[in-house]
Order: structure tokens, then C-alpha cells, then sequence
């Protein structure tokens, strides 16, 4: 899954966060919802515009975040 096709970070969509490609949804709002139990078919009959290959590109996304470490949070303890 290639997610930079439905995927895209532009400082004039809210703010530069990753958003699916022609929408102003956010990776980050997707996530939340399926947080709170929503699931694929719910999102799906919500939001239209979106369809299964953007919810895979959502979750490719997310992946390559953890493997590039960039949503680990370090604690750090006396």
C-alpha cells in the first residue's frame, strides 16, 4: 500500500496535518473514532468520501510512523 496517494501534508489544510487527499479529514480524526469503537462501516456511511482504500492508507500511515519511531513517547524516570 502506497498511503503518499491518499495522503498529504499541506501547511493550508489544517494546519499541515496529514489529511486524506481532497478532503480536510485528518489521519489524526480517523484514528480518533476508530478510538471511541466506531467502526470501519460506521466511518464509511459517515464520510462519503471516503472509501476502503483510504482507511488501509490510514493504517499503512500509522505503521511507517511506528517504524520510523516517530510515536514513540519516551518517559523517563529519576
Amino acid at each position: 500500500m502506497n498511503w503518499q496517494e491518499y495522503i498529504i501534508e499541506d501547511e493550508d489544510i489544517l494546519v499541515g496535518k496529514p489529511t486524506i487527499k481532497g478532503t480536510r479529514i485528518s489521519v489524526e480524526f480517523i484514528v480518533g473514532l476508530l478510538a471511541q469503537g466506531w467502526s470501519e462501516q460506521q466511518i464509511l456511511e459517515n464520510y462519503p468520501r471516503l472509501n476502503k482504500e483510504h482507511l488501509k492508507a490510514i493504517f499503512s500511515y500509522v505503521q511507517d510512523c511506528f517504524r520510523d519511531g516517530l510515536m514513540y513517547k519516551r518517559t523517563y524516570t529519576d
